[in-house]
């Protein structure tokens, strides 16, 4: 048996064009003698997730009578992922549905069993649950269908729930296959490839897997779609980060696919965020501050691969603390990158600030008042040339700096993308190193690297002034936020618990910044935003 995986690149709610990729797949897959076509989770809708898109009962009507032409059009038969009204019950009218699209109709649906409502998933808001297994004939093969979620056991996630796909499909089926959209984040390949390896292992049959790549919003996907047979080798691997169709041969077997290095990963992961943002969001150009610091340094050049460096326009902005070699690492960096880049000072614009203010502030601002000022006349002049420039900004911070609350709101959180805050500094480093290593010369200065990293907002200042170092700093970070451990856990590994106090007590008191930045692409397994979701208002 011969499978055709599709792993698309799509935009939610672009039905039209969701219509043709499936059924252009579906010509591909009868060229190259495939008897099935196997889409993502939600592939007709346009991908995933589609949130509250799903309120609106014209557009999931649309999406259905579209599902239904489309049986009539694919050229082979075709799983196709959903969204599929159902009769009123206990629960939303909607079922998260992989349908058999053969002989011109919906020749049968399956509802997705487990809806996962943790992290950034929040799937019971808007479908209700399938309470039975699907299987299939075709090509003469039993085939069991399952979506996502189905197939992930709380070995896995944690999560128990009240029933096991997998478990039910065992002995039943000939192959499992499955229709995904499975976020990435650092170690999720894995992570996937161990699971299916285990879900073939338990059903006793090969598993086919799909998911979706490119990205939406702050969500990243890796593709990754893969196929195992019950021994845990493999009968196909279609590669990460590329849009494309692939087939799978039930009866060969093809070498384990090689794990890329751990940030070359993260930097196709970062460019392909960056680039579908603005792409699915009609953004042609970016703009943003360069410092001569190494966090601007490292999402220009992440701006350029993604979008060709004619596209990325950025700000040098020099104020009364601003030392000669942030302009000249700036100047540097946009020479190397090929990017536009404008001397813009600030200087006056906060004098004249500083005296407008005198009346209200009884005298000349100090402090963090005067600190602030410069970083919001920087936003300002960031968002006003983003407008007449037609092009969206880009906000500089890494994950480091956004949890500490080291940042200015309304000053250099300005923008619609934070393409690294949910990355350390720490990583920022290795990162930009990386890059360097893998190009062969500085696409980064290293000299942005190397430096003390500063905000330069008053005489002689360092980040470590107000904040630990950041190898410590990055260490209770991950342990607070990501791996959920309170204070006396952390300090337990011999953290400093002074440090550990501070620490957690800013992030704490810094959600009310958060709740206002712009997205940031989750590249972990907890980033601030959609999958965390803190009260501001509260005691703890």
């Amino acid at each position: 048996m011969r499978i055709a995986i599709a792993q698309l690149s799509l935009t939610i709610a672009d039905l039209d064009a969701a219509q043709t990729a499936i059924r252009l797949a579906s010509v591909q897959a009868r060229d190259q003698g495939c008897d099935l076509l196997l889409t993502p989770e939600l592939a007709a809708f346009g991908g995933y997730p589609p949130r509250d898109l799903l309120d609106r009962p014209a557009l999931v009507q649309r999406q259905w009578a579209m599902v239904q032409r489309l049986a009539g059009e694919v050229a082979v038969p075709t799983l196709v992922g959903c969204v599929e009204p159902i009769e009123p019950g206990t629960g939303p009218a909607l079922a998260n549905s992989l349908v058999l699209l053969r002989g011109g109709r919906i020749e049968a649906s399956y509802h997705k069993r487990l809806l996962p409502t943790y992290d950034v998933f929040d799937e019971r808001r808007h479908f209700r649950p399938g309470d039975r297994p699907c299987v299939v004939e075709i090509a003469g093969k039993r085939v069991g269908l399952s979506i996502c979620e189905d197939i992930w056991s709380s070995d896995f996630t944690g999560i128990t729930y009240h029933q096991d796909p997998v478990a039910n499909l065992a002995g039943r089926c000939d192959v499992l296959v499955n229709a995904s959209a499975s976020p990435w984040h650092h170690g999720k390949p894995a992570v996937r490839h161990r699971l299916l390896a285990s879900v073939a292992r338990r059903v006793g049959a090969p598993v086919v897997y799909v998911n979706q790549v490119g990205g939406h919003d702050e969500l990243l996907f890796d593709g990754d779609s893969a196929a195992v047979a019950p021994d845990g080798s493999w009968l196909g691997a279609a590669p990460r980060w590329r849009s494309g169709m692939w087939t799978v041969d039930l009866a060969a077997r093809v070498a384990a696919p090689v794990d890329p290095h751990p940030l070359d990963d993260l930097h196709t992961a970062l460019v392909t965020g960056i680039r579908d943002y603005c792409s699915k969001t009609g953004q042609k150009r970016v703009v943003l501050g360069l410092s001569g610091g190494i966090d601007s340094a490292l999402i220009a050049a992440l701006a350029a691969d993604a979008l060709g460096p004619q596209a990325v326009i950025g700000l040098l902005m020099p104020g009364p603390f601003s030392s000669p070699g942030s302009l000249s690492d700036a100047h540097a960096l946009a020479r190397t990158l090929g990017v536009t880049a404008h001397e813009v000072g600030i200087t006056g614009l906060y004098r004249q600030s500083l005296e407008t203010l005198a009346p209200v502030t009884g005298g000349t601002p100090q402090g963090l008042t005067s600190e602030n000022l410069q970083s919001r006349l920087r936003g300002t002049l960031v968002m006003a040339a983003a407008n007449q420039l037609g092009a969206m900004a880009l906000t500089t911070g890494n994950k480091s700096e956004l949890a500490c609350g080291y940042c200015t709101i309304y000053g250099d959180m300005n923008g619609g993308l934070a393409p690294i805050g949910d990355v350390y500094k720490t990583t920022v480093w290795d990162l930009s190193r990386r890059i360097n290593a893998v190009a062969g010369h500085e696409r980064i200065p290293v000299a942005s690297i190397d430096k003390a990293p500063s905000a330069e907002l008053r005489e002689n200042q360092t980040d470590q002034d107000s904040l630990p170092p950041y190898p410590m700093l990055d260490r209770i970070l991950e342990a607070f936020v990501e791996e959920h451990r309170d204070r006396d856990a952390i300090i337990a590994t011999g953290e400093d618990p002074a440090i550990v106090d501070r620490v957690i007590r800013l992030v704490e008191l810094s959600e009310f910044k958060r709740r206002q930045a712009a997205p940031a692409l989750r590249v972990s397994r907890k980033a601030f935003g959609m999958g965390r979701r803190i009260p501001i208002a509260r005691r703890f």
